[in-house]
């Protein structure tokens, strides 16, 4: 019983212990807009004009095999009535390969274009968060929460808890007027494909 009591002395001296050292270091909380820091960035022009110019030569790309498609399309629309059924067999498997090939290179465009984002953005994100560690350590920030999203983590916090313009002069930056990060601009989609070919039979002779 003895033991007992002297371990829930100790237990309660611990609490006691653990909350006056809480009361002498209060939490403080800080968040801080991901998107608007980057906008802010110089390097934000230079992302933005990378990524702009990888997309335009994906979409050249793009609308380079759609223009191949449907000129090909269209001289087997025209020719169709003419064509054996062998011939038009092969015109129609080819059609359909183009296709296929249109919609795969759109998958990989878009999958290639958020690739080259984040190869982008890395440098500058890495500057971001070595930043927001000083900011955070020399203001003293126990956590430092983002702001943006859809469904953000911060719902409502204090002016004074913004520590966006503090990371921004803390890299030498002037705050201004928010504006858009970068973002990926996919490309383009292929316009619809041209309707399909539709089969006629012809007569064999007799």
């Amino acid at each position: 019983m003895n033991k007992f009591r002297l371990a829930l002395i100790a237990a309660v001296f611990t609490l006691t212990t653990s909350t006056a050292a809480l009361a002498q270091a209060p939490l403080k909380i800080g968040y801080t807009s991901v998107e608007y820091v980057l906008s802010q960035m110089p390097e934000s022009k230079q992302i933005e004009s990378d990524l702009k110019a990888y997309s335009s030569q994906l979409e050249a790309q793009l609308k380079s095999k759609y223009a191949d498609y449907q000129a090909k399309a269209e001289a087997y629309t025209k020719a169709q009535s003419t064509m054996t059924e062998v011939v038009r067999a092969d015109k129609e498997k080819e059609l359909t390969g183009l296709q296929n090939s249109i919609q795969e290179f759109q998958r990989s465009a878009d999958q290639s274009l958020q690739q080259k984002q984040q190869t982008l953005l890395k440098p500058a994100l890495d500057k971001l968060q070595k930043t927001i560690d000083a900011v955070a350590e020399e203001n003293g920030y126990t956590y430092v929460l983002n702001s943006d999203g859809a469904s953000p983590v911060l719902l409502h916090g204090p002016k004074d808890g913004d520590i966006s313009d503090l990371v921004l002069k803390k890299m030498g930056v002037t705050p201004g007027a928010a504006a858009a990060a970068p973002k990926v601009t996919t490309p383009a989609a292929a316009p619809a494909a041209a309707p399909a070919a539709t089969k006629t039979k012809t007569k064999s002779k007799k």
